[in-house]
């Protein structure tokens, strides 16, 4: 299947459709941070594509933590040629962060519950080993 396939025959697959774009453009492949109204140039390239298909393939794309680390580092937005089309705000910049830090956050809180379960099963395990072996027969 060539990659033109990949964008006409499974419009709904988000995943197909995302890294199609990746192949195809170094903005996507690199995560750059794309122009406001980039997925009208994704259109002019691709006018079979729904746009809800792009739509869902756009947002996994700029939810990424890749893609959030370049927006939270970067200054100028790019066309999906490349070329630069605007800069970054901070204002963008700062929500990239925050994103990032939320994610971090909760997969911390996620690694440390799963630690203290892990060390409370442990415990439990030992005392029932301790139980068994004094009340245990002989």
């Amino acid at each position: 299947m060539t990659t033109t396939e990949a964008t006409t025959d499974k419009p709904n697959d988000t995943r197909a459709l995302l890294k199609d774009l990746q192949t195809r453009f170094d903005v996507f492949r690199n995560f750059s941070p794309l122009a406001i109204g980039i997925d009208k140039q994704v259109f002019a390239v691709f006018p079979e594509l729904s746009k809800k298909s792009l739509r869902l393939a756009m947002r996994s794309h700029t939810i990424s933590t890749r893609y959030l680390k370049e927006m939270e580092k970067g200054t100028v937005r790019l066309n999906l040629d490349g070329t630069p089309a605007d800069e970054v705000t901070d204002e963008n910049r700062q929500h990239a962060a925050e994103q990032l830090r939320e994610r971090f956050k909760k997969q911390a809180e996620v690694r440390k519950a799963a630690e203290a379960e892990a060390k409370a099963e442990a415990r439990r395990a030992e005392k029932l080993s301790q139980l068994a072996e004094k009340f245990g027969r002989k």
